[in-house]
C-alpha cells in the first residue's frame, strides 16, 4: 500500500468509543477528534489518553454539535476526523497470508450496497481469519462512516482494497493459485465441496446476488441448506455461514 497515492482514498469520520480508540490504537492519522463535553468515563479517558500520546487535536463540544455532526446518529460521545483511508493493494493480502504460514483466504465482495452489511463482513473475514476483503470501485458501497463503525474496529486489522473490475481481479488470483467459490442458492451444497487451500469467497449483493460475468469466473458455486419458506439471506448472514465453513475444513486438515 503506497501512503503518497491517494487516488483511491474516501474521506470519512469515525464514530463511536470502539471504533475511535481502535483507530488511534492502530495509528490511523486522526485530524480532529470531537468529545461530548463533560464526558469522563473509563472508554472516554482511554481515547484522551491514547489522543494525547498520538498529538492529536481535541475539541470538547456540547452534545447538539456532536449530533450536527454525526453521520450515523450513533456517536456515543465521540467523533474523530481522519484525514482520508488509505485501500489495500492485493499484496498486502498476500504479504499477512505468507506471515500466518496459512494459503490465502479472501473475501471478495460483488456489489454490496449497505454499508452495516460490509462493516458486518469485514469484521466476519478478520474474526474468520481471512487475509484481505475486496471490493469494486463501482455500484457497491465504499469505507463510508457507518461501515467502518459495523465492522466494530475490524478495518483497522484487515486489508480491504478496492479494484476496477472484480471479474478481471478473480482471474489474477486465479493465476496466483486460488480457487473461487461464489454463493448462490444454485450451486452445490457447500458440505459436499472441498473448500480448503487458497480460496477466495464471492458473496453477492443483498438483491440480485453474484453477478452473471462473475459467478461465470468463478470455479465452484456453493449453495447454503436452508428449510425456510424464503429464497435467500442477508449478505453478511451468509458471508458468515460460507466463510466459516471453509474455516472448518481447515480446522479439520
Amino acid at each position: 500500500m503506497n501512503p503518497n497515492d491517494t487516488k483511491d482514498s474516501e474521506n470519512f469520520q469515525l464514530e463511536g468509543k470502539h471504533s475511535v480508540l481502535e483507530a488511534l490504537r492502530s495509528d490511523q492519522t486522526i485530524e480532529r477528534l470531537f468529545v461530548l463535553k463533560g464526558a469522563n468515563d473509563g472508554q472516554i479517558q482511554t481515547i484522551l489518553r491514547e489522543a494525547k500520546k498520538h498529538h492529536t487535536m481535541v475539541d470538547f463540544v456540547d452534545r447538539e454539535r456532536l449530533d450536527h455532526l454525526s453521520q450515523t446518529v450513533h456517536h456515543q460521545g465521540v467523533i474523530a476526523k481522519l484525514s482520508a483511508f488509505k485501500y489495500a493493494e492485493l499484496s498486502d493480502m498476500f504479504d499477512n497470508s505468507e506471515k500466518s504460514g496459512e494459503p490465502p483466504f479472501l473475501f471478495l465482495l460483488d456489489g454490496i450496497e449497505d454499508p452495516h452489511n460490509l462493516g458486518a463482513i469485514i469484521r466476519t473475514a478478520h474474526q474468520a481469519g481471512a487475509h484481505g476483503v475486496i471490493i469494486p470501485k463501482r455500484r457497491a458501497v465504499g469505507l463510508t462512516a457507518t461501515a467502518v463503525a459495523a465492522s466494530a474496529g475490524a478495518v483497522n486489522h484487515i486489508p480491504v482494497a478496492r479494484v476496477a473490475n472484480l471479474s478481471d481481479t478473480i482471474k489474477e488470483l486465479k493465476k496466483k493459485g486460488l480457487w473461487i467459490v461464489c454463493a448462490d442458492m444454485d450451486g452445490t451444497t457447500m458440505y459436499d465441496l472441498n473448500l480448503e487451500g487458497p480460496i477466495g469467497v464471492v458473496v453477492g449483493s443483498e438483491g440480485s446476488g453474484v453477478s452473471r460475468l462473475v459467478k461465470e469466473n468463478c470455479d465452484l458455486i456453493a449453495s447454503i441448506p436452508m428449510k425456510g419458506q424464503i429464497d435467500s439471506l442477508n449478505a453478511s448472514v451468509a458471508a458468515g455461514i460460507l466463510g466459516y465453513e471453509i474455516v472448518r475444513q481447515r480446522y479439520r486438515r
